[in-house]
């Protein structure tokens, strides 16, 4: 197959160019190659391989170009970069590879295309396109890798017991590529990842997490998160989640399984939101119950506090996985802690005090917090899912009506500690602190209304039950 009509991007040429003065056997290959057979969007990344110094290669085809881009340099891999127009073009020196068993880094040798293509994890991946003048545009697929996207197949070039040995970061792989683009991984590799996963256990939680979020920013993540799970790498790294799965039964009561609930509502949010870290909290909104699970005669199976209990949780696991521990480890923690507050509001005698602190509390995340909430609705009976949407979307509009007549929303209270040292005869301390307080919750409350008046005046009566003198 002749694929010259697809690579017309001036780089190309230019590289065919350089290379024909070098004598050099130069392709581009992976990821470019198998997205442009499935007329998947434009990818950005381009990689080239070349029998010889990628890192020369890079810079003689940098210096060839009117925008002289920077080169950047990477001699620990032996690879280069540069920058072209929409592009990153990574050039490497072709190579071949051999692993110890305590370490998925291998040991590099200089090698051929075929070297090259031998190392690759999955067959859709060793597809590579000539870039030599002589068969420019030829496309070289000694794995038959062509056939495996034709039938969405993951497969590796080698046996797979070995390549899953050597490098156990293939394992995740497979799994994101099947869920990303909806492929089915070949029964002896699926078997080989599950023979294998106690290897997984070398791996950087680095290394982990990044492939993970690429299966939790595919369409549907639940095809790779079942996939890990009976895979047994699930169980590994993230045993908080799996620890939900199952389902008791006592006196004849069960509860629904949570594990795969979790998973519907991931699928679920995803439909609505490219936001990494909602699509965490959904998959951690149900981690205590795990830990909070109980069984009482009366009601049945209890998961009290499991949405405190849970929020607990995330920053030891954050912190495992060398997930950001900043905001979107607050964020993640905030609506896993309140993803069931909004059910206790839609009765129609919730009072406005229990809107105004939701909305207090969430400020802008409160919009994703009833995302996650009707993601969390999970049933199959289709009138109690419109119910169910239907209560959800009252609250929201008993919180709108609040926030437009108190303003509430990341509100900052009227009254500032300079005004209270303006208005008695103290110097900073806990007393201003107290008062501060004090107006935040008459406002949350209901007893005053959010204006300078009105707080102005219950701060002169807070002062005076504190035996605070005014400044004359």
């Amino acid at each position: 197959m002749n694929l010259s009509h697809a690579i017309q991007n001036p780089i190309f040429k230019l590289i065919t160019h350089v290379v024909s003065d070098k004598k050099q056997q130069t392709f581009v290959i992976g990821g470019f190659v198998r997205d442009l057979l499935l007329e998947r969007p434009k990818v950005k990344d381009i990689d080239i391989v070349t029998e010889g110094s990628g890192i020369e290669l890079a810079l003689s085809v940098a210096d060839k170009l009117h925008s002289k881009p920077k080169v950047s340099v990477f001699k620990r891999f032996g690879t280069a970069m540069i920058h072209v127009k929409d592009y990153d073009v990574e050039f490497v020196g072709a190579r071949k590879e051999s692993y110890s068993f305590d370490s998925r880094k291998p040991f590099v040798e200089t090698g051929t295309i075929e070297d090259d293509q031998n190392r690759r994890d999955f067959t859709i991946n060793t597809l590579a396109i000539s870039l030599n003048e002589e068969s420019f545009g030829e496309l070289i697929d000694p794995f038959n890798g062509l056939e495996d996207l034709k039938r969405k197949i993951i497969r590796t070039p080698l046996d797979p017991e070995i390549t899953y040995s050597d490098d156990p970061l293939r394992m995740i792989r497979a799994i994101r590529f099947a869920t990303q683009l909806n492929f089915t991984i070949e029964s002896s590799s699926f078997l080989a990842i599950k023979e294998n996963a106690e290897r997984f256990d070398i791996l950087s939680k680095e290394r982990i997490t990044d492939e993970f979020n690429k299966i939790m920013m595919s369409p549907q993540p639940s095809i790779g998160l079942k996939l890990l799970y009976e895979a047994n790498l699930l169980q590994r790294f993230l045993p908080e989640l799996t620890d939900l799965q199952g389902i008791e039964e006592v006196e004849g009561q069960k509860h629904k399984d949570n594990f795969f609930h979790t998973l519907e509502v991931v699928d679920n949010i995803s439909k609505t939101t490219n936001n990494l870290w909602l699509r965490w909290a959904a998959l951690l909104h149900d981690i205590g119950k795990a830990r909070t699970k109980k069984f009482d005669k009366k009601i049945g199976w209890t998961f009290h506090s499991h949405e405190f209990v849970g929020s607990k949780m995330v920053l030891p696991l954050f912190k495992r996985l060398k997930l950001p521990l900043g905001d979107p480890l607050k964020y993640v923690q905030k609506l896993v802690q309140n993803s069931s507050r909004p059910i206790s509001l839609i009765t129609d005698d919730a009072s406005d005090s229990a809107l105004r602190r939701l909305l207090f509390d969430m400020g802008d995340d409160l919009e994703d917090l009833f995302l996650l909430c009707k993601a969390d609705i999970t049933t199959k009976n289709i009138k109690k899912q419109t119910r169910f949407k239907q209560n959800f979307d009252y609250v929201e509009e008993k919180i709108k009506e609040v926030e437009e007549k108190d303003k509430i929303r990341n509100f900052q209270p009227p009254i500032t500690g300079h005004d209270i040292m303006e208005a008695f005869e103290i110097i900073e301390g806990k007393q201003i602190g107290t008062i501060k307080e004090a107006i935040k919750e008459g406002i949350l409350e209901g007893t005053i209304t959010n204006d300078y008046k009105n707080s102005y005046n219950y701060m002169l009566q807070l002062g005076k039950k504190l035996n605070l003198k005014r400044k004359n």
